[in-house]
């Protein structure tokens, strides 16, 4: 289960010197496309850049990457054993994320990063990430309702625990299409701490930047993905010039086309597992917000007049699923509900029941064909294919479903 706080994070790494210093990225939705973009953009500057994002998508260690390559499995399992060794030995009883952040951390020192890029579990304040105490930089993404029996019910209640990552001296860059209740909060407790007054994007300032503009130019980018890239960038470059004062934009950049982040608008080729010809769409969409987007994206490139889209979906309990699903269908779409499998490191996080998704579905006046794969995430996948007959697919509502597909692939090939 989730436990916030730091005490137990802090006994952890008691005597453990985190040497490198940190980007620091909490948000609802895009942290972890900003982390990546981050990373990409540091490490093409030629700084030694370790990043942590949460979830894993397919092994746990895939969470921590060193210069842009998964953690070796057994330095992983090194380090993580070391780490559990301390906490039992201190009777300390941290929960399962705090211990693969304590790992991510003590991988960090031993690869010798000089810089980490840390995206945040859950909120922000008492995050176990929150340990970190001289960040080079903050970002803070697009905030929306989530979390809220751990965050609170409001937005400005959930921004409040999002901003406690903001530390004194620190840039601060925040996604200015926040709404102003939200940034009221966030400058609010800039100035509390000491941080630098917010960094905004986008501003024309920062946008009208002639290197950035010209990559946007020809990066085809959704507005979403270029709200992101702006924050990264303005990220990127603030924190690289506190390590190596000239470097320039540019390598930034190039890094940025490198960049790679699966399961956010991902096509992918399921022909081993389905027989399927034409790609899929696999997104990580899991919220209101995640949802909007996705809904965008698919009604302007994907969706036809005539054809209807093959929804692949599994959702996790807690999550508003009609509010959810109501962004993405279209009353011709077909369906296949599903449930993803246990989450490894996380026994907490349980998969809606699929008859409870298709319920939700006809709730909301769906008149295609509607399939209930129960907890087997292939047969998902094939009867979408039978059902889509070469329209377009879609596989959403869930990381922990991207994840289960995305291990079906690796481990048949």
């Amino acid at each position: 289960m989730i436990q916030p706080g730091l005490a137990r994070i802090g006994r952890l790494l008691d005597h453990s010197p985190l040497p490198w210093r940190a980007v620091h990225v909490a948000g609802t939705n895009g942290k972890g496309s900003v982390c990546a973009y981050v990373s990409a953009m540091l490490h093409a500057a030629n700084i030694k850049t370790g990043r942590f994002t949460s979830p894993h998508l397919i092994d746990r260690w895939d969470s921590i990457t060193i210069e842009e390559k998964t953690v070796d499995e057994s330095k992983f399992c090194e380090a993580e054993n070391a780490v559990k060794l301390r906490d039992s030995i201190a009777d300390i009883r941290a929960s399962e994320f705090e211990l693969l952040t304590a790992t991510a951390f003590e991988l960090f020192t031993q690869e010798k990063v000089q810089v980490g890029v840390i995206e945040v579990g859950v909120g922000g304040r008492y995050d176990a990430t929150n340990i970190i105490q001289h960040p080079l930089v903050t970002v803070i993404t697009k905030i929306g309702r989530d979390h809220q029996a751990l965050l609170g019910t409001t937005i400005e209640e959930i921004a409040d625990h999002k901003a406690g990552i903001m530390k004194r001296g620190a840039a601060c860059i925040v996604d200015a299409t926040n709404s102003e209740s939200v940034l009221h909060v966030l400058g609010a407790t800039a100035q509390k701490v000491g941080a630098e007054p917010l960094h905004r994007i986008p501003t024309e300032s920062d946008q009208e930047s002639a290197d950035f503009q010209k990559y946007l130019a020809t990066s085809d980018l959704e507005p979403h993905q270029c709200i992101n890239l702006g924050l990264a960038y303005r990220a990127a470059l603030t924190a690289a010039r506190q390590i190596t004062p000239a470097v320039s934009a540019q390598p930034l950049l190039e890094g940025a086309k490198k960049s790679v982040w699966p399961g956010r608008l991902q096509t992918l080729d399921i022909r081993a597992l389905t027989g399927r010809r034409e790609p899929v769409i696999l997104d990580g969409a899991h919220n209101t917000q995640s949802a909007e987007v996705l809904g965008f994206y698919v009604n302007k490139r994907v969706r036809t007049k005539s054809d209807p889209i093959t929804w692949i979906v599994a959702a996790s309990v807690g999550k508003d699923l009609r509010d959810l699903l109501s962004h993405l269908f279209q009353p011709h779409d077909n369906i296949v509900a599903v449930e993803f499998g246990p989450v490894d490191g996380m026994p907490w996080v349980l998969p809606v029941n699929a008859e409870s998704t298709l319920e939700v579905a006809r709730s909301l006046g769906m008149e295609g064909s509607l399939e209930n794969a129960g907890k087997d995430v292939l047969r998902s996948l094939q009867l979408a294919a039978k059902t889509a007959s070469g329209n377009p697919i879609v596989i959403c509502g869930s990381l922990y479903l991207i994840s289960d597909v995305l291990r079906l692939l690796r481990d048949i090939r």
